[in-house]
């Protein structure tokens, strides 16, 4: 049995869920999300809770339980509360700066990267080292933050790049004498 999956989904104050057969949308002060959740998964609404329940006992209706579960779970809590990631830019002279629609990155090439922020996306540069990025859909969110890591990823002998806030580059050992 899914750990998961048993636990049900509860609906905080001001988040208003509909469920259309396969189809959920939620809506909130963030905005609105729609999702389709496979006919593997039965979504029942009881006022404050969503529970999911497999339709049977095969396989892939047990993968499904758990996967649709935390689905939906994300759904609520980026229309309510949103998400963010946090990046760090490591670097001599490497910065970010917000202009209008678009991120500047100086990243050490020759020319500034400009990247095009998506609707439905907020980048801040908290300092010039420092982005936040917030949305109220949790993929979007970890996609947009990808996509700007992959301008310049963290290399691992001087450790310079753009990284997720806290997390930890494995170093090298450079050339010997």
């Amino acid at each position: 049995m899914s750990r998961v999956g048993k636990a049900p989904v509860s609906i905080p104050e001001g988040v208003k869920v509909e469920i259309n057969g396969s189809v959920v949308n939620a809506t909130g002060k963030m905005g609105k999300l729609s999702t389709t959740f496979p006919q593997e998964v039965k979504l029942t609404n009881s006022g404050t809770t969503i529970t999911v329940e497999p339709v049977n006992d095969n396989k892939r209706s047990r993968a499904m339980w758990g996967l649709s579960r935390t689905l939906l779970n994300n759904m609520v809590v980026g229309v309510s509360e949103g998400f963010e990631k946090k990046l760090e830019i490591i670097g001599v002279g490497y910065k970010a700066a917000v202009e209008g629609k678009y991120l500047t990155l100086s990243l050490g090439y020759s020319h500034d990267v400009k990247f095009e922020i998506p609707e439905g996306i907020a980048i801040k540069a908290i300092k010039p080292t420092l982005l936040s990025i917030t949305g109220h859909d949790k993929q979007r969110v970890g996609e947009i933050a990808a996509l700007i890591i992959k301008q310049r990823p963290p290399e691992p002998y001087k450790g310079k790049g753009i990284r997720h806030e806290g997390a930890k580059v494995r170093r090298k050992e450079g050339k010997k004498k």
